[in-house]
């Protein structure tokens, strides 16, 4: 959990400002609720533990991994698993990356992680890179202008990798328990609760709001009066199975409903 937390600091740090914390990783500003497609390059301990929380929220994940040792345990965990070199590209195609929203590399081999980020921008898919902290400025800026996300272990934990392959405008800050997750929403314009009160937001009984924190400003103790307006900030601590339902009160629409619907009209 404090690693968790420390990734909130991280997020502000003095790092660079393609190397996210806490945001927009994983999601683009799609629903909560949408099934969506991940393929993870490298199931070591992050990319088998962000595997799992992408699960967890019911979008379909599979694992490219070279080691036997280790393709048999992401099997054993009931993943579909590509066993072989991650930065082939007959290899990623077989894992979907086709058809993927994003792809995750996340082995600690810079070289690999780096191919198969190229080969993803290659069929249009979000990237997101694994690179390890130790690494010299020059060395960072010649991969961080050819990926959409740079991730540091050291600083990310495995919500921090998911939320960059997600992207958006919601960040998970912590699993506190099993069921159990702190999400931070940024109000949008297309907020149904865009111009409320704290005080007249109805959330579903397994949810409560922890912070609330105006455009640019610091994150506080949320009041009854306080009104959400486009940039806010608002800190829910919810149950798996209602997020859906809280994002859909405080984001509205996503981008794809929202086109969608125009192009119906």
């Amino acid at each position: 959990m404090s690693a968790d937390f420390d990734v909130i600091r991280g997020s502000t740090g003095d790092h660079h400002p393609r190397a996210s914390g806490w945001g927009q990783l994983f999601y683009r500003d799609l629903s909560y609720q949408a099934r969506m497609r991940f393929v993870i390059v490298g199931a070591g301990r992050v990319g088998l533990r962000t595997a799992r929380v992408l699960r967890e929220e019911g979008h379909e994940v599979v694992l490219v991994e070279g080691h036997d040792d280790q393709a048999t345990r992401v099997r054993d965990a009931g993943f579909d698993c590509v066993e072989g070199d991650g930065s082939r590209e007959e290899l990623l195609v077989e894992a979907g990356v086709e058809n993927a929203d994003a792809l995750g590399a996340l082995t600690g081999d810079l070289n690999t992680n780096f191919a198969a980020c190229l080969i993803a921008n290659h069929h249009d898919c979000r990237t997101v890179m694994r690179i390890d902290e130790d690494y010299r400025e020059g060395i960072y800026q010649k991969y961080a202008d050819e990926v959409d996300e740079i991730v540091y272990p050291e600083r990310l934990g495995a919500i921090g990798a998911k939320n960059a392959l997600l992207g958006g405008n919601l960040q998970a800050i912590a699993d506190v328990a099993e069921h159990l997750q702190v999400v931070l929403f940024t109000i949008t314009d297309d907020s149904p609760m865009k111009g409320y009160n704290l005080s007249e937001v109805t959330l579903p009984s397994q949810a409560r709001v922890l912070a609330f924190g105006k455009a640019g400003g610091p994150m506080g103790v949320p009041l009854p009066d306080d009104s959400l307006e486009t940039g806010d900030r608002v800190a829910v601590l919810a149950d798996f199975d209602v997020l859906g339902d809280v994002r859909q009160l405080l984001l509205g629409r996503s981008a794809e409903e929202t086109a969608a619907a125009a192009v119906e009209g």
